[in-house]
């Protein structure tokens, strides 16, 4: 009885908010380890990728460097895929995700998005002497695709009955798989297919069409609201100074569109 009565008033302080949980708040965890564990992809150029001197490099790598610097931390490159960039925020790998991390629905039931601060076109590429121009002509073909991504839950969703999916663990093995002759079709970032068709010009591979356009976010664990709040401070401030406009247009030719800049 008195084990009773000790649990019903302990959950009335809870609910009152006379206690808290015991879980500790990210954004404080972060401030005492005085670093900030950033996962971001580096098989997704430009966004990610590694230099001449094989240093991490990109937009999404120079974006999560600059929010390291402005917060006064030291900045850790978690790596990671496309398949296990949520898996490590929920593991408690990684603090954060800027990693080309599109808005969606399902994505938004696991984990929390922040604004937009880029962002990626996905597309449909095949050698030139492929006739696919929608989603309609994949019946019956077999498409590869990256685990985990956008465009393999769209594939998954809207593409036709007759397509086969083949899904590979990252950008880097889909490429290989294409390049050495395994898929002919398949799904990607549209800025990689320029580097897969220099490669090996011989498979003459072109865009065929575009499946989307998605706003990037940084991804942060679900429910941790000041971190979120401050990384949503953050991109405000430098979309608004213009600094992540001109590390977008630095890596990939051109500024942000409207779509992100006036959010």
């Amino acid at each position: 009885m008195k084990r009773l009565v000790f649990c019903i008033a302990i959950g009335l302080l809870m609910t009152m908010g006379w206690l808290q949980t015991a879980s500790a708040d990210a954004l404080d965890d972060i401030k005492k380890a005085g670093k900030i564990r950033i996962a971001v992809d580096l098989g997704v150029p430009p966004y990610g990728m590694t230099d001449d001197k094989m240093q991490p490099s990109g937009s999404d790598i120079e974006t999560a460097r600059a929010l390291a610097k402005d917060w006064g931390l030291e900045f850790e490159h978690v790596p990671t895929t496309g398949a296990a960039r949520i898996p490590a925020l929920q593991t408690g790998k990684a603090d954060l995700v800027i990693s080309t991390l599109s808005i969606t629905p399902e994505r938004a039931k696991v984990i929390d998005f922040s604004l937009g601060y880029a962002v990626l076109r996905t597309v449909i590429a095949a050698p030139k002497s492929v006739n696919v121009k929608s989603l309609a002509d994949l019946d019956g073909k077999t498409v590869g695709t990256v685990r985990g991504t956008t465009h393999d839950t769209q594939l998954t969703k809207e593409g036709p009955k007759g397509m086969k999916l083949v899904r590979y663990e990252d950008d880097a093995t889909e490429a290989q798989a294409f390049l050495s002759g395994q898929v002919d079709i398949f799904s990607t970032a549209e800025l990689l297919v320029a580097p897969i068709d220099k490669k090996n010009p011989a498979r003459q591979v072109e865009v065929k069409f575009v499946l989307d356009t998605f706003k990037l976010a940084i991804g942060v664990k679900k429910d941790e609201k000041r971190l979120l709040e401050e990384v949503n401070k953050w991109i405000a401030t430098n979309l608004k100074n213009g600094r992540l406009d001109a590390i977008y247009r630095k890596y990939h030719g051109n500024g942000l569109p409207e779509v992100i800049l006036t959010q």
